[in-house]
């Protein structure tokens, strides 16, 4: 066990092994190349009896940690969404650690309370979100959008459910569109409304949601018998980034009252810059939002924003107050273990402080508008490129694209981006993933590191054209 001596020299050397890191990372194969159970096989299968010497714990973690991650923090890890932190971040987060914080409760720690309190109304001045809204730091918008579902539910029923169950209560429909993120899937079978209850909506060319579709969906479910509940449009698909429709989609749950949910949960960066926020027109109409800085706005995992316009309905479907748990100013603060599922809850507010702080709104804006120019700049290569085509629009800074000489059919297309992309990461030197749209193999590229440069976006290419004519 480290006293307080041996914990400060050994801190200080994790920096400099930090820091080091941190310079050094783009260098590193971005995708680890170990085979399934290599780094299980390390590690003893009994734990010690015995304490063992820190010297003796990094040397391990060195040795046979590293050699199984993937480099999330490269410039060249263009994969999945990025998890991008900053220099400020990974400093907050140190401090959060040392503190140990619990904030379920203002009495508990106070300023993280207040901090978060502020923190919220200075991201619902950036992202330019309505004012009257109430909102607070979750950990995932997945859970974010269980919360609105729950919600939506819970006032629907006027909190019957919660009380009594299911039992008398009608067969609810919740409505996204094919290209939604997958967690809604899951979240539909946890507030009990059954999977086969998700209505999942055709997509125009761009792959955002047809209105009209949903409104045919909305009138047949009401013939049917159902209860429509809630529609959630996605301003930023996984897939390709799409937007949904917001002001439209928006008008018809008004039409036919319906909670609508907004899940940015990448894209939402995009909307602390003003000429973006055509995606959020409509936003007023919304009854809940999600959007997580630790995906596009360099603060460590996990921190998400969850924004609601009925504060009391998400306070009554969660409250649950034991008396260990009152304390005498619960009337005139926010005790935020009514906010959501889980009563325990991060300091997470200190790290999104420090974010805006050292970056600055202006520096900030300037970093996204350069990584959706850098996506745009890609754009125009695969345009010009007889043998590359871009298969969806680049609404912010994801770039779906594929190989394509006009030469071989679908299937063999398929196969061949299929290889394109394995052999590509296997390299080491970039790191992509695929999807599927329209049933064509599609790579994938997003750029959202902080210090991403365009000589790395120009040398992704490079290596792109490179593994593609030696394939080809």
């Amino acid at each position: 066990m480290l006293n307080n001596q041996s914990f400060k020299e050994e801190a200080l050397k994790l920096v400099n092994w930090m820091t080091q890191y941190l310079e050094e990372v783009e260098h590193y194969p971005v995708l680890s190349n170990v085979k399934p159970g290599e780094i299980a096989s390390e590690i003893p299968d009994t734990y010690p009896e015995e304490a063992e010497k820190f010297q003796k714990l990094f040397l391990d973690f060195e040795e046979k940690i590293m050699p199984g991650l993937t480099h999330w923090e490269s410039p060249n890890f263009f994969a999945y969404f990025p998890a991008s932190k900053s220099k400020a971040s990974i400093l907050a987060e140190m401090l959060t650690a040392t503190l140990g914080v619990q904030g379920m409760v203002w009495a508990t720690s106070p300023a993280a309370t207040e901090l978060e309190d502020k923190l919220m109304i200075w991201m619902q001045q950036l992202l330019g979100l309505p004012q009257a809204w109430s909102g607070s730091i979750q950990d995932t918008a997945s859970n974010g959008t269980l919360n609105a579902l729950l919600t939506a539910r819970e006032k629907a029923t006027n909190y019957q459910i919660n009380q009594n169950g299911f039992r008398e209560q009608p067969v609810f429909r919740i409505y996204c569109s094919e290209q939604a993120h997958s967690s809604i899937d899951k979240n539909v079978k946890i507030a009990g409304f059954g999977i086969n209850n998700l209505v999942k909506i055709e997509v125009d060319e761009s792959f955002a949601l047809i209105p009209e579709k949903l409104e045919e969906a909305i009138k047949s479910d009401i013939e049917a018998g159902y209860q429509p509940l809630f529609v959630m449009n996605a301003l930023g698909t996984t897939g390709s980034t799409a937007v949904d429709p917001l002001e439209k989609v928006g008008a018809i749950c008004q039409k036919y009252n319906l909670w609508l949910h907004v899940d940015a949960a990448y894209s939402g960066a995009a909307l602390i810059i003003p000429e973006f926020r055509w995606m959020s027109k409509g936003i007023e109409k919304a009854d809940s939002f999600v959007f997580n800085p630790h995906k596009w706005l360099f603060t460590n995992f996990d921190c998400s924003l969850y924004y609601v316009k009925d504060k009391q309905a998400l306070i009554n479907t969660f409250s649950i107050t034991p008396e260990y748990l009152k304390t005498e100013n619960d009337d005139i603060v926010n005790n935020y273990r009514d906010w959501h599922i889980q009563l325990g809850r991060r300091f997470r507010s200190l790290k999104l402080w420090f974010v805006i702080r050292s970056f600055g709104a202006k520096k900030l804006r300037t970093i996204i508008q350069q990584h959706c120019d850098w996506a745009l700049w890609l754009k125009q290569q695969i345009d010009e490129h007889n043998d590359f085509e871009m298969l969806a629009p680049v609404s912010v800074n994801l770039v779906c694209f594929r190989f394509n000489n006009r030469k071989i059919s679908e299937e063999a297309l398929n196969s061949f981006n299929e290889k394109l992309l394995k052999n590509i990461n296997e390299a080491g030197k970039i790191y992509m993933t695929h999807t599927k749209l329209n049933g064509k193999y599609t790579i994938r590229w997003v750029g959202g590191h902080p210090e991403l440069t365009k000589t790395h976006v120009e040398k992704a290419w490079q290596i792109v054209l490179d593994h593609a004519c030696k394939l080809n």
